[in-house]
């Protein structure tokens, strides 16, 4: 059984094992910035098109996008997950096609159809992909993309679908600060007692983790936290509905007071471990939600950790639980010993 030892969040050969991963983390806001200096000129064309009938997203983080539009989007939109596209798209259409970390073959398809069917298209790729080859009609707009990182250019296609006067105001310039100041805070360099993300990883050590979001929003975030959770460690970890969480709670088996938790619990016997992530949103039944989760923990006994942020624009919130999140789960991995250089 693997046994976490804490002291590798401190360990700089432990750490150095980790050192990929993290630097991508940490290169989360000059990622964002390359990116919207990247797009400046070409966003600025979609706010000459026309008003659409409608939006359809396509490719990564489509539902990202759909998070942030359907609360004000003045036209019916729909996140595609399929390839190809939905057979009243038309020329009267906005196709939005997210393909900054490459394209599988359905996603050329689709785009390639937008073309064809004559659509108004929004299509943030590099510019030498196959994607790309089917962006010439006048009726496309390419948002190029250098980095691979699909946050990033959902970020700018935001920014593009405020000025078409289809989205909500978004700031990339202060969506990157938000980004750069959890990569200080969540630093390797930090250690663990000042350190949030390795603060959670140790909250998380011995648990099957049960991560919840009550806003649409910190929802996807903690989709994204939990596959990361599970990519890093190769457990269990659930993001889901309160409805869905309750149950699992409550049927919690008793803590034994003298087992150590690093050396006497067998993966089946793992107890469940609540991170919530809390993004401010003070709508009542979120609030209740919320409410209702931590007395369910305190009654049966589970260890309860939060990422919580109540400042900035909705998108800036949403990266500070996402990214914390991320943190949180490579460091995880390293106190279990999956990034130690033998």
């Amino acid at each position: 059984m693997t046994v976490f030892d804490d002291a590798w969040l401190d360990d700089k050969q432990a750490l150095t094992g980790a050192d990929h991963v993290l630097r991508r983390l940490a290169e989360a806001g000059a990622r964002l910035r390359r990116e919207t200096e990247l797009a400046e000129g070409p966003k600025r064309q979609v706010a000459n098109n026309p008003r659409p009938r409608a939006v359809v997203a396509v490719g990564s983080e489509a539902r990202f996008i759909r998070a942030m539009l359907e609360p004000v989007c003045p036209v019916p939109f729909v996140a595609w997950p399929h390839h190809g596209l939905p057979g009243w798209v038309g020329a009267l259409d906005l196709v939005i096609a997210m393909a900054s970390d490459g394209a599988e073959q359905g996603l050329i398809v689709t785009v390639a159809e937008a073309t064809r069917r004559g659509s108004l298209s929004l299509v943030a790729c590099p510019e030498s992909s196959a994607v790309a080859d089917h962006t010439s009609s006048r009726s496309t707009t390419l948002l190029p993309t250098t980095t691979a990182d699909p946050l990033a250019a959902a970020i700018v296609v935001l920014d593009a679908l405020h000025l078409a006067q289809l989205g909500p105001q978004v700031r990339p310039d202060l969506v990157a600060d938000a980004m750069d100041l959890i990569s200080e805070e969540c630093s390797p360099y930090r250690d663990l007692a000042e350190n949030p993300a390795k603060d959670l990883a140790l909250s998380l050590a011995d648990a099957h983790p049960l991560v919840w979001g009550g806003s649409v929003l910190a929802a996807r975030a903690s989709r994204r936290v939990a596959e990361a959770l599970r990519a890093g460690t190769g457990r269990a970890a659930l993001a889901a509905d309160v409805g869905e969480l309750l149950p699992i709670l409550d049927g919690a088996a008793a803590r034994d007071p003298f087992a150590d938790p690093f050396t006497d619990v067998l993966p089946q016997d793992r107890r469940p471990g609540l991170l919530i992530l809390d993004d401010g949103d003070t709508d009542p039944l979120i609030r209740a939600a919320h409410n209702g989760l931590l007395s369910a923990a305190e009654r049966n006994d589970v260890r309860t950790c939060t990422i919580g942020h109540r400042g900035g624009s909705d998108v800036e919130r949403y990266v500070t639980l996402l990214q914390t999140g991320m943190f949180a789960a490579v460091y995880l991995a390293v106190g279990l010993g999956r990034y130690h250089e033998v």
